[in-house]
Parts: C-alpha cells; structure tokens; sequence
C-alpha cells in the first residue's frame, strides 16, 4: 500500500515539490514559478501539476506535508515585512538604533545599516523595570497599559514585539503586557521571554522585532494553506522547516516566524547531509544555487555544523556585523546573492558587476519574455550554450535565446566587449562570488576547503558546479539525481526538532541542582509542548543538553554539548573539562586558573521521523555512451566554441562513462561538464564527476 509523502520548497524563484512514496520509494518532482505577491498561488500550481504526473489523489495523503519556505528572509531582505510595533522599558526605545555600537568597518565614514525592522515611530515605552537578579521593581500599571494600548491602536500596527529590560531571567511583565495586549488589541504578540530569552539587549530585541514584523507574512499564509489543504482533501497536517534544521507544527512556526529565516537553506544542508551519510563521505560540501541565491555549507562528520546566531539582511553580503543579528540557532552556511536570476551591470568604475539583485522570478531573467531587460546568469548561460532554450523545464517553459542575446548586448556596449565574450564574463564573474563566498565561510570554520568534494543542487548548481569547484581546487563534484528539488526532499529527511535556549550567568562550580534543574525543567516542558504539536509522543522525545560557557572575565562564550537524557547528565567537572577541551581546539589553548563560567543554558527537544528510503537504484549500463544531440558550447572567455555532446539522464546506466566537455540534461536541471572532467554514473544515479586535467591549454 502507497505511503505518500509531499513536500514544498518555496524559493525567491521558483517552487519545488517532492512526491515520495515510503512504502515503494517512488519519486515524483516538480518545479514551478514562485507568485512573490501571493506564494500559495505557485504552491497551490505546483502541488497539482505534480499529483496529476503521480496519478495521486489529495486525500491519498496522509503524511504530515513538510514545508521550506524563503518568504522570512526575503521579507526581511526586502523590507516587506508587515506594520509591527515594538514595547519596551521606559528609557530603552532607541536600542534598535544604537544596536551594539559596533562598527563593522571602523574606517568607514559612510557606514551604513539597514533600517530596523521596526522604525523608531512605532517603538513605544511602558514604565516598568525587572532587576537583573530577576526581581520586579516597577509593575506596569492598567493605566499604563491602557494608554499603550490606545496608542499601538492609533498607530494601525498588525503585530507587536515586546522586549524589556532584563526579561531573559524574569519575563513575568513582559507576558502581563502582552496578555493586555492580546485581549484588547486582537494581533499577534510576542515576547522576547519567549522567542529569546538570552542576555544582551539589542540581539534580544533585533530578534523578538524581526519575529513580530514577519508574523502577519507568515501566519495569513499558513492559514491560508491550512484551509487549501482541507478544502481539497489532504489528510496530512503541515510541518515547517526551520533554520536549525528540524520540522515543528505550521502553529507554532506562525507563533515565531524568525525561527524559519533559513528555512530552505536548511533542508539542502540536511539533504547534503543524508548523501554524505549514504556514500559515506565524512567531508562534503553543499552547493546550492537557486534562481536568486546560492548557498554553501560545510558537512563533517556526516553532520552539518550549527550556529546559535545567525545574521540576515547584511548591508554587505562580506562584512560580519552589517545586518540583523537574530539569536536563533540555524545552520551555519554562507548565502550570497547569486542565481540563476542574478542580474548583470556595469559599475561606476566600468566594471562588469553580477548579483546581488535578482530579477526574481517576476520580471525574471530577459530570456523568460517576461518584460525583464537586463542580462541575468541564466541568459548568459543560455547564450553560452550551456541551456538548450527549448528544453528548460523539459520544454514546459522555453527560454527566448534573442531576448537574452538584445538584454547582455547593453552590458557589452558599456563594457566595449563582444556580446559572447560579455556572456563568458557573467558566467566566471557569478562562479567567482560563489567560490569566494564559499572560501570565506571555510575561513571562518577554520578550514580548508581545498580537496574537498562538492554536492550541486539548486536548478542552476549543476550548471555552475565545475566551474566553482576549479575555483576552489576541488577535484570531485557529485550531481545527485533530483539534484534540483534537493532541498524539498531535504525536508522528508529532517527531524521534528526545536532548539531552546535561556541565560543564567553563573560560576559552573557555583550552579545550585535546583536552580540549573528548575530552568531545565522550563526547556524541557516547552520543548514537549512543540513536539506534541507536531504530533510527537512524549516518550518518543529525545533531550539533548548544552552549554555556552566562558572564562570568567571574557566577553563571548563558546557552546558545548554536554550528553543526552531525561536529566541533567554531567558535573562541573564534566563541564569544565567539555570547555577546555573545545576551547583548545578553537583557540590552541587554554587559561590555567581561571574560573569556567555558564552563561546560556540549551536544550534541544528532537525525535526522529519515519525513514524514507527513495528507489533510485538504475540498471548496469549496456553498450556505448551515445548522446542525443550536440550543440555548440562556450566554457571561457576568448575561446572558441566546441561542439559538445549532450546526454539524456534517463538514458545513462549506472556505470556510464564519459568525459567533457558535455552536459547532462534532464527537466529540471541541466548538469554542465567542463573540458578537463570525466564522469562515471553511480548505482543509485548519481554523476560522479573527477577533475582529470588541471589546467587547459
């Protein structure tokens, strides 16, 4: 009996659907243009198109449907969140604007920032004051609150954030506002208590601000959604994707929004990672490349590393410290402004410029006919002959080769090049900035990214992967099948999990039992809460336990895991010895002497989902690689075009072989073998690709 499972993928471009039946292993995928101005609408075509190819009805579907979605992050990016206002403690309303009072280029007269996500005229103050011992000084008053509550009224707002001082150790007068609030009021609310209950008051405030001004995205969406859903018979609920890489309950994703901000991203890491598992690879690089962005991140051990803090809408996509610092645990990767939709432009200084604007998927790139004029990626790859323009999406969406030859034909003219030599250029300039964003990324983990094998997904990944992968002298690039709608499948693989945390600053050999357990206490009870939304079984809930500690006397902590259980499971001296242990590997040494302080206690509430198993094992290949047609093809600047083989995926055998130039074409996605590669196709259908000649002639 069929065990359909369904999942979607909301990119800046476009929608990704994943049909895979759990009791077969039957995989049927589908891509769609994204609707920016209403999302349900290339969801609602998307999931259709795909039942329709799987001859499956709705109501055959009673899985829970895991989604991914950008809608947080691009609202953040763009500015498009909605009017929310923002409480706080009298004296304290100007935090968003002074953030930190660091300078993330302190020779920069010109220093910019973006806007808060919530602006100063709608920040308002309430007297009330929490001591930093947890102890309630100023009670806010009714009269207060009633004031307040005429002025969010006046202010038209649709969401409020509320965040005072000293909250993450007492948040009893936050949730006293926000019931006032709620009751009178009728919108969404939130509290910093709950959404980051962490010391320092501009990332706590930032973080709760960006959750109250995405909610009234997120949540008419999923309500929406909901009631699609139910109308056409799905039997299944619907779990959200998160940024650290688990899946909660679309109720409790509406609740805290900032919680998805790397949605997508997230589940091609966790697909990356189920791969590096299956070959048995400890050391992978993910490398996602959508229409308007491209991800990378690093796998280790079989596990994509996690950060506590995750920055987002960057005034400059290279400059730490530039953007909204949310305190959300995420999945930590690079994402630059690097599409297939990524739009070409000569700068001040007559340069040629690619990124980080994105024609989207609504003018979209020239070669669309959608309206949009100016060259992207896309177009350029399309000029190279890389893209066959009749076959993109297997013919569904021809692209226009003269549209995208008029559009790069302006930005020849301002550079003085050949319109195909300017098309060679947005192609290396594109794989520059990824290369470049991925080199970056390793430098901040500490490690060197030479050597080690890429995985490209994302509908433009596969094209650009061998060029990305010289860049950063790699000499195995892995092209998954359905290495387009990787990342939705990446969701039927995540585990339902959510990741709590909560300051108290204590000496680890001064933390009482009680104190320590009755904090925990609080993790663990919330973390049941959001498992048993999504349908977990309390006895199915595995708690994981950590730490961020520090020497006294310094100012950032690093985050150690401490053991699994029901309780707490380690010492001080456990701690202690955690601590220096990493701290070494970090730092390359220690501090003799010096007292280990906790300052953040974390759990993470997890359980594991069924196991899916796709069916992708092909049959051995017979007889000669035969390609179905040639074409004409570009690879570099000033080089003449090859006429190279093009091969039908369908048609390949595990153990085909055959070397590049050439590329490998299927509906989604189009594989791109550059001169200097050979391929051999693995048992379950992947394109193992080997870097055979370093340097061309």
């Amino acid at each position: 009996m069929a065990d359909w499972r369904l999942a979607v993928d909301i990119g800046g471009t476009f929608t990704d659907v994943v049909l895979l039946d759990a009791a077969s292993g039957r995989v049927v995928v589908d891509k769609t243009l994204t609707t920016p101005s209403a999302p349900l609408d290339g969801v609602r075509t998307g999931v259709t198109q795909l039942l329709a190819k799987a001859g499956v009805l709705p109501g055959d579907i009673t899985a829970p449907i895991v989604h991914a979605t950008t809608l947080i992050t691009n609202a953040l990016i763009e500015g498009k969140t909605g009017r929310a206002g923002l409480v706080t403690t009298t004296g304290f309303g100007d935090t968003l604007l002074i953030r930190d009072e660091h300078r993330y280029d302190m020779y920069d007269l010109q220093i910019e920032f973006p806007a808060p996500p919530i602006p100063r005229e709608l920040t308002f103050e309430i007297n009330e004051r929490t001591g930093a011992d947890g102890s309630v000084i100023t009670d806010p008053t009714v009269a207060d609150l009633d004031v307040l509550v005429e002025e969010l009224r006046r202010a038209d707002v649709e969401a409020v954030a509320i965040c005072c001082l000293n909250s993450y150790v007492n948040g009893s007068n936050e949730l006293k506002i926000a019931e006032h609030l709620r009751s009178a009021l009728g919108i969404p609310v939130c509290i910093s208590a709950e959404i980051s209950p962490q010391i320092r008051e501009y990332p706590r405030m930032v973080t709760t601000a960006c959750n109250a001004a995405t909610m009234p995205v997120i949540g008419p969406y999923l309500d929406e959604l909901q009631k699609w859903l139910a109308a056409e018979g799905f039997g299944g609920s619907v779990l959200m994707m998160l940024s650290n890489g688990g899946v909660v309950s679309a109720d409790e994703a509406a609740r805290g929004p900032i919680r998805l901000v790397e949605s997508g991203p997230a589940a091609g890491a966790l697909a990356g990672s189920w791969f590096a598992k299956r070959l048995g690879i400890d050391r992978l690089l993910c490398f996602d490349m959508g229409g308007t962005t491209a991800k990378a991140c690093l796998i280790e051990h079989g596990e994509p590393e996690l950060t506590n803090t995750f920055e987002v809408a960057r005034a400059y996509r290279f400059k730490k410290g530039s953007g909204f610092p949310v305190s959300v645990p995420s999945v930590d990767l690079v994402e630059i402004g690097a599409g297939g939709g990524s739009l070409a432009r000569v700068d001040q200084f007559g340069l040629l410029k690619v990124g980080p604007e994105s024609s989207g998927a609504d003018p979209g790139p020239a070669s669309y006919g959608q309206g949009g004029t100016i060259p992207a990626v896309t177009d350029s790859d399309v000029i190279l002959g890389l893209l066959d323009p009749a076959a993109f999406l297997g013919g569904d969406m021809p692209l226009n080769r003269s549209l995208a030859e008029g559009a790069a034909q302006t930005v020849a003219d301002g550079l003085g090049l050949e319109m195909l030599d300017t098309a060679a250029g947005i192609h290396e300039v594109v794989n520059q900035n990824m290369a470049a964003a991925a080199s970056m990324h390793g430098v901040e983990m500490g490690v060197d990214l030479r050597g080690i094998p890429l995985i490209a997904f994302g509908g433009a990944g596969p094209v650009h992967a061998c060029g990305v992968a010289e860049l950063l002298e790699s000499d195995r690039v892995i092209f998954p099948v359905n290495a387009s709608v990787l990342s939705a499948f990446g969701t039927l693989v995540s585990p339902v999990r959510i990741d709590l945390a909560r300051s108290m600053p204590r000496l680890i050999d001064k933390v009482t039992d009680d104190e320590r357990d009755g904090l925990l206490d609080e993790l663990r009870n919330e973390g049941r809460r959001v498992l048993r939304g999504a349908g977990v079984p309390d006895d199915a809930i595995v708690f994981r336990y950590g730490v961020d500690a520090r020497y006294s006397g310094q100012g950032n902590e690093i985050t150690i895991w401490v053991g699994e259980g029901d309780v707490w499971p380690a010492t001080a001296a456990d701690v202690t010895i955690a601590f220096e242990i990493e701290y070494r590997r970090i730092y390359g040494m220690t501090i003799p002497d010096v007292a280990v302080e906790a300052i953040t206690w974390r759990l993470s509430a997890s359980a594991t989902t069924s196991h899916v198993e796709p069916d992708d094992s092909i049959a051995p290949h017979e007889g000669e690689v035969v390609p179905k047609s040639t074409r004409p093809m570009v690879f570099s600047r000033g080089v003449d075009a090859v006429e190279a083989p093009v091969y039908d995926r369908s048609m390949l055998g595990a153990g085909a072989r055959f070397a590049g130039p050439a590329v490998v074409e299927e509906r989604e996605t189009t594989s791109v073998i550059r001169p200097g590669w050979d391929v051999e196709v693995a048992a379950d259908g992947s394109l193992i690709a080997s870097r055979t000649v370093k340097e061309l002639a």
